[in-house]
């Protein structure tokens, strides 16, 4: 029997770049590979990239030159290997790169710097796969790629047009999760509301019988696992409304996150965004109708070139109005690569970030105003964290680190577990409350 090679792992950026690095890992865990925390137990390191944004590459380019420093067998895959050139310019060492989604020739490029194993007992493999996520929720990615293209993203350049997987496949995926102990299903993709729309909704199969490869069809079958399911990067088309009744009946979250990105008609357009404002607004109106607990979280860009201050004034006006629980806002970063670089009217830094502070007091006071709502209800929890002091969980309105807390004062709970809590008191962005 040969010693057991093993491999460490770095993954960075968003959740699509984190279920692939998923992916990756349960395949070469499946060959017998040991997957090891530290650089001195590796004999080769992957690193997942991220290329998204300016600081993303910087950070991704970092951690290439920190595991050649420390490790010196060094892979690198993800959006900024799409870019080969600014990878091997930097850091000439690595031994492999390759794209986003490139399972086959990361897999290959291990193979060839450092053998799998002969030795079949090794090659051990959990329920559900190796997830980079806590036991009790996981991301499901349903398609690859983007058919827009927004003036200020690469995204489609990386990642390619959209591609969705066969309901059937995603459903017996999501079973498996469940199966494995699985309490939340978080949906992720480019666009999730396109999903299908390359196959014209072909129809697959699950448990025997017919599943179309649709958002709503899926959302349906996924509500009957009996689990959280918590829509991500929802684009605001108008089959959106459809999923609004199962969020009212139980069956799904009653969770949307939609990027909307801006408010002004022509700063949208510029973006290649919809450009409907009131249409949004009427429509936000229409889902809180039916359903009234709904969460909607969305982010925003300010400072896009050409944005004037009355454009910003408009953005700030639609918060006051949408009245939006969650909201995350980035200042415009040039991206290489992405159209809105050449556009006119560069804001300059100084403004822009002027501009993200008023624009994140406005939306902290709206936020703190809409948790304090929440005070002396009943809420369903789900607990990551106890330790200590308590234990810390999420609503069905927070989604795992990009949204608020609920801390719960009391230790006779479980990580995962489902639990009633009472709300107490809330401050600009987490919850405080007793078990119910």
């Amino acid at each position: 029997m040969t010693a057991q090679p093993k491999i460490g792992f770095i993954s960075l950026g968003c959740p699509k770049a984190l279920v692939d690095s998923e992916r990756i890992l349960t395949r070469l865990r499946a060959e017998g590979y040991g997957i090891v925390p530290t650089y001195t137990d590796a004999d080769l390191v992957v690193v997942n990239t991220c290329g998204f944004i300016d600081s993303a590459v910087e950070e991704s380019l970092d951690a290439i030159g920190e595991a050649i420093a420390e490790n010196g067998k060094v892979i690198v895959t993800g959006c900024l290997g799409a870019r080969a050139d600014a990878v091997l310019s930097a850091h000439p060492q690595v031994l492999s790169v390759s794209g986003p989604q490139a399972y086959e020739q990361v897999l290959g490029a291990v193979h060839e710097h450092l053998p799998p194993p002969t030795d079949p007992f090794t090659a051990l493999l959990p329920p559900g796969g190796i997830k980079l996520t806590p036991r009790h929720y996981a991301y499901l990615k349903i398609s690859e790629g983007c058919n827009h293209r927004c003036t200020f993203c690469i995204i489609p350049s990386l990642r390619g047009d959209l591609v969705s997987r066969p309901a059937g496949e995603v459903l017996e995926e999501a079973e498996n999760l469940v199966q494995a102990g699985v309490k939340e299903l978080l949906i992720v993709s480019q666009d999730t509301s396109a999903y299908g729309v390359d196959m014209r909704y072909g129809t697959g199969f699950w448990k025997g019988r017919p599943v179309k490869t649709r958002l709503l069809e899926l959302a349906k079958s996924l509500g009957e696992l009996g689990v959280w399911v918590r829509m991500h990067y929802i684009y605001p088309y108008p089959n959106v409304d459809d999923l609004i009744p199962l969020m009212a009946d139980g069956l799904i979250l009653p969770y949307l996150d939609i990027p909307l990105q801006h408010a002004n008609r022509r700063v949208l357009k510029a973006m290649k965004r919809p450009a409907a404002t009131e249409d949004t607004l009427r429509r936000i109106e229409h889902w809180r109708a039916v359903c009234p607990d709904i969460t909607l979280r969305s982010t925003f860009i300010v400072g896009f070139p050409g944005e004037t201050e009355a454009e910003f004034e408009e953005l700030l006006q639609f918060l006051a109005a949408a009245q939006l629980d969650r909201v995350g806002c980035f200042t415009y970063s040039p991206v290489d690569g992405a159209t809105a670089n050449e556009l006119p009217g560069a804001v300059p830094e100084a403004i822009k970030e002027e501009r993200y502070a008023r624009f994140m007091d406005v939306q902290e006071r709206i936020s703190a105003a809409r948790l304090q709502d929440k005070v002396g209800r009943e809420l369903a929890v789900i607990i990551d964290v106890v330790d200590a002091e308590g234990a810390i969980g999420r609503s069905q309105a927070d989604a795992p680190e990009i949204d608020g807390q609920v801390f719960v004062d009391s230790q006779d709970v479980q990580v995962g577990d489902i639990v009633a809590v009472s709300i107490t008191e809330a401050s600009e962005h987490d919850l405080f409350g007793v078990p119910a």
